[in-house]
C-alpha cells in the first residue's frame, strides 16, 4: 500500500507543478498522469479489483479536487505578479528646450547610448555619433531626429 500513496502523491505533485510553474503540457505533466497510473496499476495487480476501483476513483476525485484548487481565482493572486507600469515615454527633444547646438556633460557612459544633462538642467536619452564618451565629458548637439538626439564630444 506504501508504494501505491508515494505515487499517488507523487503524481499530484508533478501535476501541481506542472500547472502553477511549467508553461504547457510537459514532461513533469505527462510524468505526473504516468505515476497516478502506475498507483491504480499496481492497486488492480497488488490488491485486487475492489482496491484498484477505489484508488482509480481516488486518484480522479483528488486530480479533479487540485484543479479546482489551482484554478480558483484567489491561488492564482498570490502566485501572480501585482505591479502596474507607470513608466512614461520621453517627450520629445523640442519641447524639452533642446536643439542643435545645446551643450552639456554626459552623466552616464553614452557607449553609444546613455544620458546628459543639459546647460538648463534637463537630462534627455542621447545617441553619440563620435562613439564611446566617459561620464563627464563636455558634449554638444550635432543632430535630431524626432525623439532621438545625436551628440559629439566638444
Amino acid at each position: 500500500m506504501g508504494p501505491i500513496i508515494i505515487l499517488i502523491a507523487v503524481g499530484l505533485l508533478l501535476l501541481l507543478v506542472e500547472t502553477l510553474l511549467i508553461p504547457g503540457f510537459a514532461v513533469t505533466g505527462i510524468l505526473g498522469i504516468a505515476s497516478l497510473g502506475a498507483a491504480c496499476y499496481l492497486a488492480f495487480t497488488r490488491l485486487g479489483t475492489t482496491a484498484g476501483i477505489i484508488v482509480t476513483v481516488v486518484c480522479i476525485l483528488l486530480a479533479a479536487a487540485l484543479l479546482v484548487w489551482v484554478l480558483r481565482s484567489s491561488t492564482w493572486k498570490k502566485a501572480t505578479l501585482n505591479t502596474n507600469i507607470d513608466a512614461k515615454v520621453d517627450v520629445n527633444a523640442d519641447k524639452k528646450g533642446i536643439e542643435i547646438g545645446s551643450k552639456g556633460i554626459a552623466e552616464t557612459r553614452l557607449a553609444p547610448m546613455g544620458m546628459v544633462r543639459f546647460e538648463d538642467g534637463t537630462k534627455a536619452e542621447v545617441s553619440s555619433t563620435d562613439g564611446f564618451i566617459d561620464p563627464g565629458c563636455q558634449v554638444v548637439v550635432s543632430s535630431m531626429e524626432g525623439e532621438k538626439i545625436f551628440i559629439k564630444k566638444i
